[in-house]
């Protein structure tokens, strides 16, 4: 098999599991546990960590932000062994157009953008699922660790100041392929020699994930807009 070949299937095979790895809802199951209710019929209707916050409880939004964490983290690292295992050989390894380690990085933004999308739009639960702000976190944070570094400033910084999740989370979506961008060209690109195909890639996906999560908060953005959005306040 060529190349060329391997790297798509290989890519293909890693954006499959992620995809059904991000389809395991926690917002969904532990409510169901707790509650023998569904979560998308209370509060805001997200399946996500904030509307079992406030739902729910604590311990369970805790055990959803941990699960909807952990399965990005195993979709990335379960990418890197299919990569890994598919170019055992040398001549697939390392080509003159793509270094071994520039693929297994491509493959853990495609892993991880995967898992946002099957997070936000669950085959399991009629494709109606969460938001993707923690999935897309652990992406982030498994992909460029400076990039979630500014990221994770970012929402620190507005959340502290607003105490409004909704908010911090679009600021950071509409950041993150800004980040991106800034910090792939200047550091990887043209400091270290990067192909500009490993700087495309990261960009683009950035931009889709970036783009899919302030789609999904397009409720949120209207409520903030007329100042309407509620912050998380007292005991939560």
């Amino acid at each position: 098999m060529q190349a060329k070949a391997v790297v798509i299937l290989a890519l293909i095979i890693s954006a499959v599991i992620g995809y059904l790895l991000g389809g395991i809802n926690w917002a969904i199951i532990l409510t169901r546990i707790v509650q023998r209710r569904d979560i998308r019929d209370q509060g805001s209707g997200n399946a996500g960590m904030t509307n079992v916050l406030r739902s729910v409880g604590k311990l369970p939004a805790l055990l959803t932000f941990v699960g909807d964490f952990l399965k990005c983290v195993a979709a990335v690292l379960l990418s890197q062994l299919i990569m890994n295992w598919m170019f055992m050989s040398p001549d697939i390894l390392f080509t003159d157009r793509a270094p071994a380690g520039e693929l297994l990085r491509c493959a853990r933004y495609i892993a991880g953008a995967a898992c946002v999308v099957g997070h936000i739009f669950p085959v399991y639960y009629g494709f109606r699922g969460g938001k993707g702000i923690v999935a897309a976190a652990a992406m982030i944070a498994l992909t460029d660790w400076r990039v979630f570094l500014a990221v994770i400033a970012t929402f620190g910084v507005l959340f502290l100041w607003k105490k409004i999740i909704s908010l911090a989370s679009v600021a950071c979506a509409a950041l993150y392929p800004v980040y991106t961008f800034l910090i792939v060209f200047f550091v990887d690109f043209r400091g270290w020699g990067y192909p500009m195909w490993y700087l495309l890639t990261a960009v683009g996906v950035s931009l889709f994930v970036g783009v899919l999560v302030l789609v999904k908060h397009r409720a949120n953005i209207g409520r903030l807009l007329r100042g309407e959005e509620k912050p998380i306040v007292g005991k939560k």
